[in-house]
């Protein structure tokens, strides 16, 4: 009952206490899973969040504006007369009275109320398909809006995921819109705190930010300092002799260097290339003033220099924080970008319905993980586990070869134990995306071979197969009237020529 201002105050310091025993509790419990992992980190985010709000009406209470809890205080500290004692209390008890018909579901909460419900409640988090619980990435629309850009080129998903956070390739030009660096911000922040709630996102981006602040002054930022960009846009003619080598350099070069000398950057190649030719034998003051873009206008009617390609600095530097901020985030997600990559590489070998069944299975495994898990099994020698839970005799062990070790350079490394998972993984999607890559037939040919010299092998294949090839119009036999035998070739000239 808070019916007065010390009532509030001891009541919000009572819950600050008992949030404070609820978030240690459930924190000192091991989760049994990774859904429950992440139950439990939304849970203790939630009485955080608590604890903040409950907090910021502590501080309004105490810094008393209003003088209420001065006035409440002087009015207990009064001695009342016999005469006005009773009718204090009487007032007193109207009020408990009045707050308890407007609050009739209130109920008295001991010390010892822990609030077990809080413990049980399960988080609502919205994950898509794709991200099975936070697991992978889900970058299929930011893939769309970066292969369909003026910016992006045709790539496979897994390629994309793998150079998803280089935006430093992109030109000024491109990011000059924003939209796609906007896009994956939002995303990226999105997902950190779905996935890591307890991560304090708004104080990793106040301490980047002022790290920012000095590296900006001082050029430090890759890709965003004034220094190489100038470096960027010179090119030396000296070094080159005729319009064709500057041609050679691309559309994107040419514009900049001619935008860099206050030239007109647009046209076609070879316009762009021969404009800029120009200063190899005229100097720039001596130039036609037609080859010079329009310089614009201020309001106060002055001319502003021109700055082509470049946008104005306060949007540079936006641009830039956004991007230093998109690469923090992806440090952060490393692990989920490594899985989210082999897992698009996986699905290259997939069918559709394989892929269903391997989605249900992952998520029947994730509910049905019990807590059995939290007991530490004794396993001294490290034995693998059986299909029970528990390490399988040490006789199988050695009866498999599972302490044998066998590495795959195909496979990127990767090893596998035992003969019998040796075996088994020619066929698995690790090893055939792998064989893909090198552009080589995953076929029984190139069973037992894990060395990335398989490539000369099928090379040396191939070379045979067109040696040994069946080549009609040299092994074709013909007969004429005569019993004279022919190969086709042979035979088709002659009958050409009438002689047969």
């Amino acid at each position: 009952m808070a019916s007065t201002v010390l009532e509030a105050t001891r009541a919000a310091h009572e819950d600050l206490e008992r949030l404070e025993r609820l978030a240690v509790s459930e924190l000192q419990r091991e989760p049994a899973n990774p859904r429950d992992r992440l139950f439990q980190s939304h849970r203790v985010r939630h009485m955080l969040d608590l604890v903040v709000s409950t907090s910021g009406k502590l501080v309004e209470i105490y810094e008393d504006k209003d003088n209420a809890r001065k006035d409440e205080i002087n009015t207990h500290l009064t001695a009342p007369t016999q005469s006005g004692l009773f009718s204090k209390y009487y007032e007193r008890l109207k009020e408990i009275r009045e707050y308890h018909r407007r609050n009739p579901s209130a109920r008295f909460v001991s010390t010892t109320d822990d609030y077990e419900e809080l413990l049980k409640e399960e988080p609502v988090i919205e994950f898509t398909g794709e991200e099975t619980f936070g697991r992978y990435l889900d970058l299929h629309e930011l893939y769309n809006e970066f292969i369909n850009s003026k910016f992006g080129t045709l790539m496979e998903y897994s390629a994309y995921v793998g150079c998803f956070s280089q935006t430093d390739k992109i030109s000024h030009s491109h990011k000059a819109t924003r939209e796609y660096l906007e896009h994956i911000l939002e995303y990226l922040t999105s997902f950190l705190y779905r996935t890591e709630p307890l991560q304090d996102i708004d104080k990793i981006f106040l301490k980047l930010e002022s790290e920012f602040e000095e590296q900006w002054a001082n050029e430090g930022i890759l890709g965003w300092g004034n220094k190489g960009t100038e470096k960027e846009s010179e090119i030396d003619l000296d070094y080159y002799s005729t319009v064709e080598e500057l041609v050679e350099l691309g559309p994107e070069k040419l514009k900049q260097a001619l935008a860099a000398r206050g030239l007109k950057s647009g046209g076609t190649v070879q316009q762009r290339a021969d404009r800029l030719f120009l200063l190899k034998v005229t100097p720039l003051e001596q130039l036609d003033r037609k080859h010079f873009a329009k310089v614009p206008h201020t309001k106060d009617g002055s001319n502003t220099a021109p700055n082509g390609n470049a946008f104005k600095e306060d949007m540079k530097k936006e641009i830039a924080l956004m991007e230093v901020k998109m690469k923090r985030l992806c440090e952060l997600l490393d692990e989920a970008f490594v899985r989210t990559k082999e897992n698009a590489e996986k699905k290259l070998t997939l069918t559709y319905e394989e892929m269903e069944a391997e989605r249900e299975e992952e998520e029947v495994q994730v509910d049905t993980e019990s807590d059995d898990e939290e007991q530490q099994i004794y396993n001294p020698l490290k034995l693998p586990m059986g299909w029970d839970g528990k390490p399988i005799p040490y006789w199988l062990y050695k009866l498999h070869g599972l302490g044998q070790e066998f590495k795959c350079e195909i496979c990127g490394n990767h090893s596998y134990w035992g003969r019998r998972a040796y075996e088994r993984h020619f066929k698995e999607w690790r090893h055939q995306h792998g064989m893909r890559c090198l552009g080589i037939p995953n076929t029984k040919n190139f069973n037992e071979i894990t060395s990335i010299e398989a490539k000369a092998l099928w090379e040396k294949i191939q070379a045979r197969q067109g040696v040994n090839k069946w080549r009609p119009d040299l092994e074709e036999e013909y007969e004429d009237q005569e019993g004279n035998i022919y190969n086709k070739k042979t035979y088709t000239d002659l009958q050409r020529q009438g002689l047969i």
